[in-house]
């Protein structure tokens, strides 16, 4: 049974609508933050055999004994499946080993480009920005990956500054002729609602709305006209299983909060 719009915060239906996208059996590339808390929500739910890979060099294929905040926590270590180095676990992005990974930027565009690393103003560098850490690699070389971020219209613009984290870049057959062998973007999951990509064009497409936000709200939000699905459904609100795993899994709220 479903909760209500009130008894859940924005952060705990963005990562439930991340966890919903992990099938059982996937390797998945485990970010910090919301990603780590849909990976292991996938694991205690609907995709217990979903194996985890860190990019500290850690692999586990049951879920830490206690809560963790971040992927060093000592629980993370625990009896996990490999320990090794940072070096290791992108062989295995290297050859083909992860199934879908989760990134995020401070720009995306319509072909599900990320910039982290430079927002221009008139031609000039304006801000710096952190940079690619593994994200590069990650949204190159996983077989999918999943895009999560705040939706604002200064982050969603019609062409990225730069692309930091390849997706489509500017359409059908761009990945392919840049020697890129497989994957690319598979959804966009914001605070707003669910975007996906066409299968021809590559262009993203919206395809769910979060409850309380209509899809007026989100195209005033996008720096470009966005396409809409011709199905178009409000994303399924947690329920109170997920809710109750998700508060165990961060009891005070440290990522879920309001």
């Amino acid at each position: 049974m479903a909760t209500d719009t009130a008894g859940y915060t924005l952060s705990e239906l963005m990562v439930t609508a991340a966890a919903r996208e992990i099938a059982d059996g996937e390797v998945v590339f485990v970010g910090m933050r919301l990603p780590l808390l849909g990976f292991l929500l996938a694991k205690r739910t609907h995709a217990p055999d979903a194996v985890g890979i860190y990019e500290l060099g850690i692999v586990r294929d049951s879920p830490a004994p206690e809560p963790i905040l971040t992927m060093g926590d000592l629980p993370n270590l625990f009896r996990a499946k490999w320990l090794s180095d940072t070096s290791d676990v992108m062989g295995l992005l290297q050859n083909g080993t992860v199934d879908v990974s989760f990134i995020g930027g401070a720009q995306v565009d319509r072909f599900g480009n990320l910039n982290t690393s430079y927002i221009m103003s008139s031609g000039k560098l304006a801000t710096r920005l952190p940079g690619s850490g593994g994200a590069c690699d990650l949204a190159g070389l996983s077989q999918r990956h999943i895009i999560i971020m705040a939706h604002e219209k200064h982050r969603f613009v019609p062409t990225v500054d730069y692309i930091t984290s390849p997706g489509y870049g500017n359409g059908a057959g761009w990945r392919e002729k840049s020697g890129l062998p497989r994957g690319g973007p598979s959804a966009v999951i914001t605070s707003r609602g669910i975007m996906k990509f066409d299968p021809v064009s590559k262009e993203m497409l919206l395809v769910s709305i979060h409850p309380g936000v209509t899809a007026r709200n989100i195209l005033d939000n996008t720096g470009w006209p966005l396409k809409i699905a011709d199905t178009l459904i409000k994303t399924p609100v947690p329920t109170e299983y997920e809710l109750k795993v998700l508060r165990e899994l961060d009891p005070e709220g440290y990522w879920t909060g309001s």
